[in-house]
């Protein structure tokens, strides 16, 4: 019989349904299989068939027994595809010396020696679980829920104008909410769940069943815990100009100024304000920067556990699993989640929305889709990239649609995503009601980076585009952008293995859809780039695409995907290495690979990142501590002041460190004969190269003293000039 060649592996590859390649044994789980033990969750079948006699024949010998002894077989196309991409990716991380296009070339090889290693049977790809049809998809709703909701709706959305958030309107919108719930969600049981489990709870006593594999989830956070609040009191450890407009409308809040949307700087939603609110409340930990980065860190973890779950809905188990460590431990989510800002917002509300929704068109379950939609709207609250978000949900059902063939099953579909957007405009009504009152301001901030509100293009509009498509699409691997508050700029957005993973899973996903034409792989690939456009769409000001907190909503399919290469990785290892240890070597090799990620990420934050930022940054907290303790041995906080100089501390930065944060303790030049009614001793902070300024204070003082406050920070240093009280 004559060989398969290369050629008949790619007219395979591209008519997958009147051939394929040769065929690719099926993995033992519908999605990935475990590399590592099996939980106690896993049950084995053994089957109970007595076989048939066999036929009498001549006498054979007994069959070699090469289990014990057989040796290693190396699969060398997969490692040599895996090694390849590692160095490559080596190569692109700083400092990078010669050219990038030898890391280009080392990936076309990589590239290669996987495609051989598929077409050799080495390397498996996954395969999807099948969908299950919608039998639970009715077009019905409950009739008095919905008329309810249908008729709050409009008062609702009149009574929340004046970008106040009243008794009124709440009852009136949550009202809605909750009306909209009940109509659309569908009974998940008949209550006898409950009933069951409140019996448990009147036993005198509990039997509590722990899985391996929830001992296995629970270390998993707990790694991940570490890495997210590791030094969070320190890394970042200053603030610049927007936490303090961020603290003013926290202070707003807990002034009893209950804004839907706050205008201050640009424009803000409210969700970041109300969570900090509370945190700084319920934590006491006031108006403070950590109050700031305690919101932002459970917001980016949040995401997290919807990360494992979609992670598990499209690979298995061990790919949810992998995706959570793989984000939990790396450096671009935790640093955008450690700034404080609204940034992490982003991925916490993609996460849940794109696990709901996926799992809705994959199983047919129509309160998935209610949930997804519960997501999407409260995720509008949070951070304004989030807007573009109903355009990717969108993208998923599309693709679902064109590649269905069954009426009524797309009619289904159709009728459950408009019950999503339904449930997601009442969630979003408040801020509906101020993008009617005040359009500019809702779009102002989207606007001076999409159009020329604020300077003209610097090149044409095609080309911008296209060039920032292009930089936000190799940020994984090569550069992530210069915004140093959030980055570390110039290196790749992923440290070197889950780049090199990432890489091969787009691979093993492209695929899986030339052959399978699955939806959700064509789906995963696309929303890179559609979850980056808040980014791409910086057209105003390229140098500002690629940024680490624009493209954060693609940290839940970037993830997955190089999680997807990971494991392919390690099963191959268990299934081709050895009949007996394969198992073994295959898990050592993961913890290895694992340990490698977690080294180089702590290293990227807690080292790199914190001290390029800490040389970066104004040390508004070393000036706020100087103030702080004069105010609390001889002095008070009315009595200190710092001179501003251009480009200097943000004064209001120093109150909020000082223990004032409703104090700006800016005083100008002109305004120094104000002081002089002052009666007790004063303190001015100053920059070393404002003698104008320190020269007219020694003529208003001359009986003040000059010292030198040595910050052990490059250029950061400062003076002090105290002024003792007067003698009467």
């Amino acid at each position: 019989m004559k060989e398969p060649t290369i050629l008949d592996f790619v007219k395979a590859l591209l008519t997958p349904w009147r051939g394929r390649p040769p065929a690719i044994p099926p993995l033992e789980e519908p999605s990935i299989t475990s590399p590592l033990p099996p939980s106690d969750e896993e049950v084995v079948v053994v089957s109970t068939e007595v076989p048939s006699a066999p036929e009498p024949g001549p006498a054979k010998k007994p069959a070699p027994q090469h289990e014990a002894s057989e040796p290693f077989r190396v699969p060398w196309l997969s490692l040599s595809a895996v090694g390849l991409a590692l160095l490559a990716q080596a190569l692109l991380e700083p400092p990078r010396e010669g050219s990038p296009l030898v890391a280009v070339g080392i990936y076309g090889l990589a590239l290669v020696a996987l495609l051989a290693a598929i077409w050799k049977r080495e390397w498996q790809i996954p395969v999807l679980e099948n969908e299950t049809p919608p039998t639970v998809l009715p077009l019905k709703v409950r009739t008095r829920a919905a008329l309810l909701a249908a008729g709050l709706m409009p008062f609702a959305f009149l009574a929340l104008g004046g970008n106040r958030f009243t008794p009124l309107n709440l009852i009136l919108w949550l009202g809605c909410l909750a009306a909209t719930l009940v109509a659309f969600l569908l009974p998940v049981s008949s209550g006898r769940g409950l009933r069951d489990w409140l019996n448990k709870l009147r036993q005198s006593r509990w039997t509590i069943s722990i899985s391996r594999w929830a001992l296995v989830l629970a270390l998993a956070t707990l790694v991940v815990a570490f890495y997210r609040f590791y030094r969070l009191d320190s890394v970042l450890g200053e603030m610049f100009s927007d936490h303090a407009e961020k603290l003013l409308d926290v202070a707003d809040v807990l002034q009893g100024q209950t804004s839907i949307f706050f205008p201050r700087n640009t424009g803000r939603e409210a969700f970041q304000m109300y969570l900090t609110a509370l945190i700084a409340v319920v934590a006491g930990t006031g108006l403070s920067f950590i109050s700031l980065k305690i919101g932002t860190a459970l917001a980016g973890m949040a995401a997290l556990p919807f990360i494992y779950l979609l992670g598990k809905e499209l690979g298995g188990k061990w790919v949810g699993l992998v995706a959570f460590l793989l984000a939990g431990v790396a450096y671009w989510p935790n640093v955008i989640s450690r700034v404080g800002l609204r940034f992490p917002l982003y991925p916490m509300a993609v996460a849940p929305a794109l696990y709901f929704l996926i799992r809705g068109l994959r199983h047919g379950q129509r309160n998935d889709f209610i949930w997804a939609g519960l997501a999407l709207g409260i995720g509008l609250h949070g951070y304004s990239p989030t807007r573009l978000l109903p355009f990717v949900m969108g993208l998923a059902v599309g693709l679902y649609l064109l590649h269905r063939h069954s009426r009524g099953r797309r009619w289904a579909t159709v009728w459950a995503f408009g019950a999503l957007a339904f449930t997601a405009l009442v969630v979003f009504l408040p801020l509906l009601r101020y993008m009617v009152e005040q359009p500019d301001m809702f779009a102002f901030r989207a606007m001076t980076r999409l159009s020329a509100v604020e300077r003209p293009y610097p090149a044409p509009v095609w080309q911008i585009f296209l060039s920032n498509l292009w930089k936000a699409l190799i940020m994984f691997f090569y550069d992530n952008g210069s915004i140093w508050v959030h980055s570390i700029p110039g290196r790749p957005a992923l440290d070197l293995f889950t780049a090199a993973f990432y890489f091969l899973g787009l691979v093993i996903i492209v695929l899986r859809y030339v052959r399978e034409r699955h939806w959700v792989d064509i789906f995963l690939l696309l929303s890179v780039p559609m979850l980056m456009m808040p980014s791409i769409l910086s057209l105003a000001f390229p140098e500002e695409n690629p940024s680490l907190n624009r493209t954060g909503g693609a940290i839940v399919p970037v993830f997955i995907i190089a999680a997807i290469g990971l494991v392919t990785f390690l099963q191959t290892l268990k299934n081709h290495v050895h009949p007996r240890w394969g198992q073994v070597f295959s898990g050592l090799v993961g913890v290895g690979l694992l340990a490698a990620v977690g080294y180089q990420n702590f290293d990227l934050v807690f080292r790199q990142f914190d001290r390029q930022f800490m040389a970066g940054a104004w040390n508004t907290s070393q000036i706020g501590h100087v103030i702080r303790a004069f105010a609390d041995s001889i002095g008070n906080p009315d009595t200190a002041y710092v001179v501003p100089y251009p480009y200097w501390v943000d004064t209001r930065l120093v109150g909020i460190n000082a223990g004032y944060p409703l104090k700006d303790y800016a005083l100008w030049p002109e305004d120094f004969e104000k002081t002089l009614e002052q009666p007790g001793p004063k303190l001015f902070i100053l920059k070393p190269e404002d003698q104008a300024a320190l020269e007219k204070l020694r003529a208003l003082y001359p009986a003040g003293s000059l010292y030198y406050y040595d910050s052990h920070r490059e250029g950061k240093d400062f003076l002090i000039f105290f002024v003792p009280p007067q003698t009467p």
